[in-house]
């Protein structure tokens, strides 16, 4: 993207004007959630000022709701890639999705089943299918993790893939390092077996198209927050998988599709507020045509413009003896990453790091940022690491303002 480009899409967001210690902020903490376009909060403002009303009523606010959430089931199955709207389900997040869920799939698991999850990957997409596993008497087999690089190890996957395999579950792409996964090809090995594929997409929608008919993946989670919006969950399903398994519902709520997945009254104005993100990501390509066809534009020239990003920040970091960079650091291999790089420095721990960085301007995320099978498996815990995260309205210039600080730490 041109330097023109990029600025206007700044301009779009207010809280990059705020200043901290006489410091232009760097918000280097996407990963844990983007700032969000002023068209975003004017979208959940309009809501709650001009149309508050719960859904399927016989008055003029109850029907303009009821018009926002078609409105918001089709913006997201565009930005997907899913054929249907009907099968987008919202709720409050991508964990409490995942939790629900899992309760369901382990319904269909019996003893002796197999599931498979990653060491690369949030706890969200860990945890609830280890417990849901545990409830059903199904085992749970890890994948494998190349120290060397933080990827998958796909000779590790394929080994443990069997018919006894249930489900899969994988991330797109690490919060914690960046690494995409391979997941068009990890869903076809699945579905050789006869398993079925869950993505987490919440790391991987701020930065690069989500296609879910072309991976082909039988279930997605993602979170608006993640991708300039409100907070707010997302999970996608195929409609066999939708209309069949049996969520834990109540009994007056819905059974068509997608209110059978939507627990509870749902959160109208951040919905509202996910219509006006995906607008933003579909307008700054400045081309014409479908929605789709637009969020395919906006999001190549992001991965073009993001991988310049990554390519700055990681000759900076690895030019510096006392940072330690996890990941992929050849330069050669972008197409393998995204802008998230997690680092250690051999001065200051994670939080004194995080904290110095703070004090000017610069705010980044410490810790594990709940990527605990990586840090375990890493041996970084209890300290975890210092994470440095980019989206498309970060700089070059303030890559070299986190550069320049931790040069002047040696």
């Amino acid at each position: 993207m041109p330097p023109e480009f990029v600025a206007r899409c700044r301009e779009q967001f207010p809280a990059l004007r705020r200043q901290w210690n006489g410091h232009q902020i760097v918000y280097f903490d996407g990963p844990a959630g983007t700032q969000v376009p002023q068209s975003v909060a004017d979208a959940v403002s309009d809501y709650l000022l001009r149309h508050n009303a719960n859904t399927h009523g016989a008055f003029a606010t109850s029907r303009e709701t009821d018009a926002m959430m078609d409105d918001a089931h089709a913006a997201v199955a565009d930005l997907l890639g899913a054929n249907y709207s009907d099968l987008i389900a919202f709720g409050a997040n991508m964990t409490s999705l995942t939790f629900a869920l899992s309760r369901a799939l382990a319904k269909t698991w019996q003893a002796g089943d197999e599931v498979l999850v990653s060491q690369l990957d949030h706890d969200a997409n860990f945890s609830p299918w280890v417990l849901a596993a545990q409830d059903a008497g199904a085992v749970v087999k890890e994948i494998a993790v190349n120290v060397s690089d933080c990827t998958l190890d796909m000779d590790d996957f394929r080994s443990k893939l069997s018919s006894k395999t249930k489900l899969v579950a994988v991330g797109c792409a690490s919060n914690a390092v960046g690494s995409i996964n391979p997941v068009a090809e990890i869903t076809r090995l699945a579905h050789e077996v006869g398993a079925l594929v869950f993505l987490d997409a919440v790391h991987y929608s701020p930065h690069a198209l989500v296609d879910v008919a072309d991976w082909g993946c039988d279930l997605l989670a993602c979170s608006a927050y993640k991708f300039f919006g409100p907070h707010v969950g997302i999970l996608y399903g195929k409609r066999l998988l939708m209309e069949t398994l049996r969520p834990y519902k109540l009994r007056p709520a819905p059974e068509n599709l997608p209110g059978r997945w939507m627990t509870g009254t749902q959160n109208f104005e951040g919905i509202a507020g996910v219509v006006a993100a995906i607008e933003y990501l579909a307008e700054i390509s400045g081309e014409r045509g479908s929605r789709r066809e637009q969020l395919k534009a906006s999001y190549a020239k992001i991965v073009a413009y993001e991988q310049t990003l990554t390519a700055k920040m990681l000759d900076g970091l690895t030019a510096i003896d006392d940072v330690t960079v996890y990941g992929i650091t050849d330069l050669q291999r972008l197409n393998e990453r995204l802008p998230t790089f997690s680092i250690r420095h051999k001065k200051l721990a994670p939080k004194e790091l995080a904290a110095y960085l703070a004090e000017q301007g610069v705010f980044v995320w410490h810790g594990n940022y709940y990527a605990l099978p990586l840090t375990e498996t890493l041996g970084l815990e209890p300290e975890g690491a210092v994470r440095i995260g980019m989206v498309h309205y970060n700089t070059p210039d303030e890559v070299d303002r986190v550069l320049d600080i931790l040069r002047g730490l040696e």
